[in-house]
């Protein structure tokens, strides 16, 4: 019943070892259907090079269980229910393990805006949730990470079609868009700011953030009202 969505699902996930965002069987793409309920992603523990398209798993979106699919869904399954219902207007979903992005993790870091690059994208810091607390990973770990990120954008006051992306502290990058190949193409812009600013406060551990002016200018020329990159 699902065909075509799975076929965006499994073309999505190939797409994460071509980028250099995962490496073995690292990672996961997620992508949804909202009127039909239900969303696809990759199988657990699955090789990239080895998944076809009847491999991605359907989940209901409801209920976060498996409608079709007769293989195990991602282990992070939980973490994109999650982010599906509390973020009602994303249409896929990426979760990776890239280099920069979860060294950024494990510092438990925001990652500052330095530059142009950076406010071409988003207007703000990329954010970092707080360390996951013992009871919460006591309890259902997966859907306490989605919980944790939608927590961090409440208290940060994040508009999440603004801000596609998170680092989940001590874990790694989330990344979301209205697509799932929206959603990549934010994973890798992710992990390229990450490294970016790892290098400026390399050469410069004084950085200091990138003035207001400049930033509203790249990021309102790109998705403002009278935005004007690219073609109509």
């Amino acid at each position: 019943m699902y065909e075509a969505l799975k076929e965006i699902c499994w073309k999505a996930n190939l797409e994460l070892p071509k980028l250099g965002l995962v490496v073995y069987t690292f990672g996961n793409v997620s992508a949804v259907d909202r009127e039909a309920g239900v969303y696809a992603i990759k199988p657990s523990g699955v090789c990239y090079e080895q998944m076809r398209p009847e491999d991605m798993v359907v989940i209901r979106l409801e209920t976060g269980e498996v409608v079709e699919g007769n293989l195990r869904p991602s282990s992070d399954t939980n973490t994109h229910t999650v982010l599906y219902r509390a973020f009602p207007k994303i249409g896929g979903i990426v979760h990776t393990h890239s280099t920069f992005a979860t060294g950024w993790a494990q510092a438990a870091r925001p990652v500052p805006l330095y530059g142009t690059t950076h406010a071409d994208h988003l207007a703000t810091d990329i954010p970092c949730t707080e360390f996951m607390s013992d009871d919460r990973i006591q309890n259902d770990y997966e859907t306490e990470t989605g919980r944790q990120i939608v927590d961090c954008f409440r208290e940060k006051q994040l508009n999440p079609e603004e801000v596609p992306m998170v680092l989940v502290a001590g874990h790694g990058p989330f990344s979301w868009g209205e697509s799932a190949e929206k959603a990549v193409y934010n994973a890798k812009i992710l992990e390229e700011l990450c490294r970016m600013a790892l290098i400026t406060e390399q050469l410069n551990p004084g950085a200091i953030r990138l003035k207001k002016s400049l930033i509203e200018k790249h990021y309102q020329r790109k998705h403002g009202k009278d935005a004007y990159y690219g073609q109509k």
